[in-house]
């Protein structure tokens, strides 16, 4: 068979970086997106893939590197998928995030922030409480693996930490390799979710078949002997279950700046960068500024991470979420915290906001938190609100971009303030926070 001719070596100037880590270069007059080039560098390169306006290329040396270049923490950077951006130091790393929330608001949404916030960072490694790890039995190897995909590839990782999750988290890689390998049906666990607490660490395993009685004891034994809890999932959240005959604990934070704790479930939907939280939760108030008295509606509100803070202020809060689950753990959170100012409703967002329950009610402030999708659904209903402010934290800033152009241009709301939030640093996720008023010059 014919081999195909490998592409030959190119120099390019990279002129940009983008959010996802790789330089932008113009060689031959075409566009090329380079692998861990940053801006500004010289670099060698050979085309790995071309396509109609651009072509994709690896990054083969750098020869006049970036002030901003930095020598990656992890040894399994460039094969794991997980993280991009460790070859860039943690304050270009902002820089870059913050430029993505406000570039993507003026190019998609066509509105420009009166005054940008300082982007939020807290610890840069060791933060992350939460991680689905996909789980392989890799036949050649004879072995199991788990860990994040490779870049680009559906293969798991073959790895024995992570220097983004949590210290107790990234420590149980290793034994969990150890432990499902030992399973009769190691084949068939494709994931394990791990979640950390303030002081507990949850394990869900997904099982594709039944467990015999020796793979129950392995696992009681496991769970035992590291102190974790252990949560089998057959299907769906609906067939999560603890492993026979234990009770594991309690995943619980702690909000100190408002006398808080809040308890979860393993698969209940929490920030995983609990430092960036608490920051993000100042901020929020601060931009909210909530009275005694006023009345507050707080969309996707998951399990009381916004609401319940507000609630302390003296504000009356209406949560709205689609999982009832979790509203079920927001009120039980609300009467274990002894607050009594905030009601919790369970709704489809996203499909049935037409006919939601508060678009005849008036609130003072808003706090929208969605998903990736955005919250364009339910912006008339918020309109229709009456109220004078809104908060919108955005885990992705086409869709913030894309809904504040319609809060802007369809409902006589101003751009006062925005900015990044690193909720996943040395990632390419970017997640910002904006705040809106009404009818504001």
């Amino acid at each position: 068979m014919r081999q195909r001719a490998e592409m030959p070596v190119e120099f390019a100037e990279v002129r940009d970086a983008t959010a996802d880590g790789r330089g932008v270069a113009i060689v031959d007059g075409k566009t090329v997106f380079i692998d861990a080039a940053l801006g500004g560098e010289q670099v060698s390169i050979r085309r790995s893939r071309r396509r109609k306006n651009y072509d994709e290329a690896t990054l083969l040396e750098v020869l006049r590197p970036a002030p901003e270049r930095i020598e990656p923490r992890c040894e399994y950077f460039g094969v794991c998928g997980g993280c991009s951006l460790q070859h860039l130091d943690s304050a270009a790393q902002l820089e870059l995030k913050q430029r993505t929330v406000i570039e993507a608001l003026r190019r998609i949404g066509h509105v420009t922030p009166t005054r940008e916030l300082p982007p939020l960072q807290s610890k840069t490694f060791g933060y992350r409480r939460r991680g689905r790890l996909g789980v392989k039995y890799v036949i050649k190897k004879e072995r199991v693996l788990i860990g994040f995909r490779e870049k680009r590839k559906p293969f798991i990782a073959d790895m024995q930490s992570c220097q983004t999750l949590e210290p107790r988290l990234s420590d149980l890689i290793a034994p969990l390799i150890e432990v499902v390998g030992r399973l009769s049906i190691a084949r068939a666990v494709p994931q394990v979710e791990v979640s950390a607490g303030d002081t507990t660490v949850a394990l869900v395993f997904r099982i594709l078949e039944a467990l015999s009685a020796a793979d129950i004891e392995i696992l009681r034994e496991f769970a035992e002997a590291r102190g974790v809890g252990v949560w089998l999932q057959t299907g769906g959240p609906d067939t999560l279950s603890p492993v026979a005959d234990t009770r594991p604990p309690e995943l619980s934070y702690h909000l100190e700046d408002y006398a808080l704790n809040l308890r979860y479930g393993p698969l209940d939907f929490v920030q995983v960068n609990h430092d960036v939280n608490k920051l993000m939760l100042r901020q929020a108030l601060d931009l909210l500024q909530p009275q005694p008295g006023q009345r507050v509606l707080d969309l996707f509100c998951g399990i009381g991470n916004f609401s319940l803070p507000i609630a302390r202020t003296g504000a009356a809060v209406l949560g709205v979420e689609f999982d009832g689950a979790m509203v079920q753990r927001a009120k039980e959170n609300a009467a274990r915290n002894g607050i009594a100012e905030a009601e919790f409703l369970a709704a489809d967002l996203q499909q049935n906001a037409p006919a939601l329950d508060f678009r005849q009610q008036r609130f003072d402030a808003v706090v929208l938190d969605p998903p990736r999708a955005g919250a364009r659904e339910v912006l008339a209903a918020v309109a229709a609100t009456a109220a004078q402010r809104i908060v919108y934290v955005s885990c992705h800033p086409g869709t913030l971009a894309r809904d504040a152009g319609i809060l802007a241009q369809e409902h006589g709301f101003k751009l006062q303030a925005a900015g990044a939030i690193d909720m996943f640093p040395q990632t390419s996720h970017v997640e910002g926070m904006a705040l809106f008023e009404r009818g504001k010059s």
